[in-house]
């Protein structure tokens, strides 16, 4: 299958694109292409592209790729909106949910005659521990508190 898209070439943070016709199974920096088309600088914006041969590839079956298509509209080469080339972010959901909300779902969502039993309650908490009494031995070899001579 053939399709219409850029050929990256310049220098590191000076981009500019050939805009060529290549199989869509070839790499896109091998350079092997079955005819240059166009050139695009986004630098300097300017904008080469051979009308007739693009409308010759579009007839014959080549696909544009997303960016070429938006620069192709753009120049009016074909007619149509242009595509979303940046994909949208997935809207996140809220992290917590309310436990009533989520056992009234889970009711809802099951089947009639079904019930399913509440979610289990949180640990309750336990009573403060008591503390034990020390043995005796232990408490005899306990350091004493040091008294003063002077008493």
């Amino acid at each position: 299958m053939l399709v219409i898209r850029l050929f990256r070439t310049g220098k590191k943070n000076q981009p500019s694109f050939k805009i060529v016709v290549t199989d869509k199974r070839e790499s896109s920096t091998t350079g092997r292409s079955v005819e240059e088309v166009g050139f695009w600088n986004p630098l300097t914006k300017e904008k080469v592209l051979r009308q007739e041969r693009i409308k010759y590839w579009l007839s014959v079956g080549a696909k544009p790729s997303p960016t070429v298509f938006n620069l192709l509209v753009s120049e009016k080469i074909v007619e149509g909106k242009k595509i979303d080339v940046h994909k949208k972010a997935k809207e996140k959901e809220p992290a917590v949910a309310d436990s009533a909300s989520v056992a009234t779902s889970a009711k809802e969502a099951a089947p009639p005659g079904k019930e399913e039993k509440p979610p289990a309650e949180e640990k309750k908490e336990e009573p403060a521990k008591e503390e034990k009494p020390v043995p005796e031995k232990v408490a005899k070899e306990a350091p004493k508190e040091e008294t003063s001579k002077t008493e």
